[in-house]
């Protein structure tokens, strides 16, 4: 006989006061959490003088909100999910399935499209000025965290080794870039090359001294790494000019031929008889970055199926096994940090063209926390799954600066933009609730007997999969 919650449709009594409990401890939490973040805030006034201001009103939004969704998930949420997943397993259907619709089949392909049609429509739609902030802040900036999370993951994702100074060869391909095109007037044809090989450098330097180093030792050496590089930017001041940074770095040319500065005569908008407008420019770095990006993805599929790119998948499930299959550990090591840098070189001289200033400010240890999150989260190993996680975070994070209506619920001092990092966090503890193994749970193995078949997160190593 069906209990009343199917029949009727309505949760049962139990459920109900199950979620009024746990809604009164998520709300006592989430009072205990945000009380002194949200609550009270330290403020200067007139006189100088550091003075608390309490906000609880805004704390109890926060409270309530946590006490309502947990209440809702418990009641209406969880019940759903379970009972779809009963009916599944009735039915006998799998967790995957090799069928796929249409738009799961040509994603990839409706993607490139959109993207390389984003800065016409956006142009049309707004104007050349108009356009500027969508195709810089949600194109190009996008795009420069989608190939630092893809070289990201040929170490962590591929190789298996944890790499918590990732920012570093974003560092050194930004500066080299900086300082080359300062110094002796390089143009960024040749430095661009240039600054993914230097990057690629310091990727052996850091790999030898870590050759026998695993997981949470690995972790800290890489951390290191990262700091050492940070404080060198910010005291070797002869070269780098310390924390005032390399400004009025030269802007990139389109394959030399023309120039986007306004002062030059072979300047692109008097060549095409356009309109004078920085856009123009944003929009050749988008497309610039749109092909580093696909040859970037390119590149890793190719190793990835390559004996070099199985190597590093060996090594990520078993290093002993790994060397008792006669796989040289050194050079697949080496070789993983060495091909990840140099995609970072890539991206970081790709920042400091676009930015035509860089300061050790912009690489410090919460950029590579937010780039192996955007690993973590999108499904380490996949492509696909990596850049959805940068579209949703780094988008999402820009999207918040433009949410002013906030203030309206939160106060006239509320700040979207600076909360970005709790709902980072919050982003991430939800995704890892319902995909532990980020948004793309499955993967495609490299190596196959006659026909390729889609593997089960369930069936592949925690973290890994």
């Amino acid at each position: 006989m069906e209990n009343s919650s199917t029949a009727v449709g309505k949760p049962e009594t139990g459920l109900v006061r199950k979620g009024l409990i746990e809604a009164f401890f998520a709300a006592l939490i989430s009072f205990g959490m945000f009380v002194l973040y949200i609550g009270l805030k330290t403020d200067q006034n007139i006189n100088n003088e550091l003075i608390i201001v309490q906000r609880w009103g805004l704390l109890a939004i926060f409270v309530v909100v946590a006490a309502v969704g947990r209440f809702l998930t418990i009641v209406f949420l969880r019940p759903h999910l379970d009972a779809r997943k009963l009916n599944k397993a009735k039915r006998g259907e799998l967790d995957i399935s090799d069928k796929k619709g249409f738009f799961r089949t040509h994603f990839l392909k409706i993607a490139l499209i959109a993207m390389v049609l984003y800065p016409p429509v956006v142009v049309w739609l707004y104007g050349p000025q108009g356009s500027l902030k969508f195709v810089d802040n949600f194109g190009i900036q996008i795009l420069i965290y989608v190939m630092l999370a893809w070289g990201l993951n040929i170490v962590v994702g591929l190789a298996g080794l944890l790499d918590l100074g990732y920012v570093a060869f974003y560092a050194v391909g930004a500066y080299s870039y900086a300082l080359l095109s300062t110094y002796f007037g390089l143009s960024f044809w040749i430095l661009l090359p240039l600054s993914g090989i230097f990057a690629g450098l310091w990727g052996v330097i850091l790999g030898f001294p870590v050759l026998r180093l695993r997981g949470d030792y690995l972790a800290i050496v890489t951390l290191a790494f990262g700091e050492i590089i940070r404080l060198v930017l910010v005291n070797w001041t002869d070269v780098t000019k310390g924390t005032f940074g390399v400004s009025g770095i030269a802007k990139a040319s389109m394959f030399g031929i023309y120039s986007f500065d306004v002062s030059a005569a072979n300047n692109f908008t008097k060549a095409f008889g356009l309109p004078s407008s920085s856009a123009y420019y944003k929009i050749f770095l988008f497309y610039l970055a749109l092909l580093l990006c696909m040859l970037t993805a390119y590149v890793t599929i190719r190793l990835r199926r390559m004996p070099l790119g199985r190597a590093w998948e060996a090594l990520r499930e078993d290093e002993i096994a790994c060397r008792s299959l006669g796989i040289n550990t050194v050079t697949t090591k080496l070789t993983a940090f060495a091909t990840g840098a140099m995609f970072g070189g890539f991206a970081g001289s790709f920042f400091a063209a676009r930015q035509g200033f860089v300061s050790p400010e912009s690489f410090v240890f919460m950029e590579s926390a937010v780039i192996l999150a955007i690993v973590v989260l999108g499904g380490m190993g996949s492509l696909t799954g990596i850049a959805i996680a940068a579209v949703v975070m780094i988008g999402g994070t820009e999207v918040l600066r433009e949410m002013d209506f906030l203030k309206v619920v939160f106060g006239p001092d509320f700040t979207p933009e600076l909360y970005r990092m709790l709902l980072f966090g919050l982003a991430m503890i939800v995704v890892m609730l319902f995909k532990p193994r980020g948004f793309v749970g499955t993967r495609q193995p490299t190596a196959f007997l006659k026909e390729r078949k889609t593997i089960s997160g369930s069936f592949t190593k925690e973290g890994h999969g």
